[in-house]
């Protein structure tokens, strides 16, 4: 498609609507917009528009809807598949200007906020009267609730409390014609035609943009125990992950890191140093949570009893809350790290739980067989890998042609196993070439009448997912 090269005439409208303040043009001052968290792909905007009202979006959206210039809707660009990337040129619309909490609805457990809120800003406003926000990913101190809404996003807890999609009752979005309207309503039940809330989710930012949103809330658990269990086999450590769960405990929760892993978050971070036996080849970081201690430490007695018939080392207890946070600060870190030491290419695999240790025997195997070194870790609760592909000493010519063949042959292998291909990092740009492994003819022809009824010219986020 043919889109319009953003001239004078056109950043006097912008400017018109947003104010000079809100508008960005200087090459320097752009350039991080040009980017995010994936890899080293870098595509840079025209323009970048910051506005403050869901007016501003509107009119800013029927502009260049009327005029075909492409618009990439852009939160904390912390994403890890490239859907905030500009890769169409035009404007870049950063939301990061609307982050209000409008409401915490303390009798319906309900907050309203705006697509510019920092997750982890959400999570201690409604942690002070007592209530509870779950998803937290692994950037939860910097990404933006509409961004986690974009990609449906997870994170540690979504084992036992679900992902952002298990949260959101009500969003107010702006089409890319400029109407605006709300997809659902602030109740828990929903029955009233298509369930436009649930498209929406995930849809990172190709169909509509947010402007604001209604999330559910739940009571906080007070209390909770964290453990650290090593083990000599990482295949064990995910086989005992399905046992757990068999035995009836549902942590809160449970999470996989491989040796490699916690050596290179040593390496980037030296107070995060976790001390690792000569025979430790992977860690489970478990977590329980509740209101009681006493019923809490039963569940973490079931637990150790269950999971050692799988040959832990050890079950090792934060006993303090600055262990707690030095271990779930090392969890967090991991892909810093990881990016740290090598050019990457992390894969965001998922398959049913049971299936994790053939997932990771997989990998392994694939990496002996193309040459190439991964550090693995992530939601092993859930069956969410973070399967992490370092370039290391890789040639030029292995990174560019054997690799592509690799990633599809892993993403293959979860097909097989009744997995996907991404569990909360979305598609993007960087897994759209895989998306016909998941996906058949018809699945396209579906996403593509979507698209042409949301955006029939084609100009919000261009070119991601399909």
């Amino acid at each position: 498609m043919n889109y319009t090269t953003i001239t004078t005439e056109h950043i006097t409208y912008f400017t018109s609507i947003v104010s000079e303040l809100n508008i960005i043009l200087k090459e320097e001052q752009k350039h991080p917009y040009g980017k995010d968290h994936t890899e080293d792909l870098h595509y840079m905007p025209a323009c970048v528009i910051t506005p403050t009202t869901t007016q501003q979006v509107s009119l800013v959206l029927a502009y260049c809807n009327i005029h075909l210039i492409p618009v990439t809707p852009r939160g904390a660009g912390t994403g890890l598949s490239g859907g905030a990337l500009p890769i169409m040129g035009g404007v870049v619309l950063s939301l990061h200007k609307m982050n209000k909490i409008i409401n915490i609805d303390e009798d319906n457990l309900q907050a309203t906020l705006q697509p510019g809120v920092i997750n982890y800003d959400l999570q201690q406003a409604v942690k002070a009267v007592g209530l509870f926000y779950p998803p937290d990913p692994a950037s939860w101190g910097s990404c933006m609730m509409g961004g986690n809404v974009a990609h449906a996003s997870g994170g540690p807890r979504a084992v036992k409390y679900g992902t952002t999609r298990d949260y959101i009752l009500n969003l107010e979005i702006v089409l890319p014609n400029g109407d605006i309207l709300n997809t659902g309503a602030n109740t828990l039940k929903y029955s009233t035609g298509y369930n436009l809330t649930h498209l929406i989710i995930g849809s990172e930012g190709t169909l509509a943009v947010v402007t604001k949103i209604v999330v559910k809330l739940i009571p906080y658990n007070p209390k909770n125990v964290l453990m650290l269990v090593p083990f000599t086999s990482a295949t064990d450590a995910c086989k005992a992950v399905t046992s757990i769960f068999k035995a009836g405990i549902i942590p809160s929760a449970c999470e996989f890191m491989e040796r490699d892993a916690l050596i290179l978050v040593a390496q980037y971070d030296p107070l995060l140093h976790v001390v690792l036996t000569p025979d430790t080849q992977a860690h489970l970081l478990i977590e329980l949570d509740g209101h009681h201690m006493d019923l809490l430490q039963q569940q973490a007695e079931q637990l150790v009893k269950t999971i050692q018939a799988h040959s832990p080392i050890d079950v090792l207890y934060a006993d303090t809350e600055a262990q707690k946070e030095l271990l779930w600060k090392a969890r967090r870190k991991i892909g810093e790290a990881v990016k740290h030491q090598s050019a990457y290419k992390e894969e965001d695999t998922v398959v049913p739980r049971a299936a994790m240790p053939e997932l990771l025997q997989g990998v392994k195997a694939l990496g002996a067989k193309y040459g190439f070194k991964s550090v693995c870790y992530g939601h092993a609760g859930d069956g969410n890998l973070h399967v992490n592909i370092l370039k290391d000493n890789l040639t030029d010519s292995q990174w560019t042609n054997d690799i592509p063949i690799a990633i599809r042959q892993l993403f293959e292998l979860c097909k097989q196993l009744n997995g996907t291909i991404s569990g909360e990092h979305g598609i993007g740009v960087v897994q759209k070439p895989y998306m016909d492994v998941m996906m058949t003819p018809t699945h396209f022809n579906i996403f593509a009448g979507i698209k042409r009824t949301f955006d029939p010219n084609n100009i919000l986020n261009p070119g991601k997912i399909i």
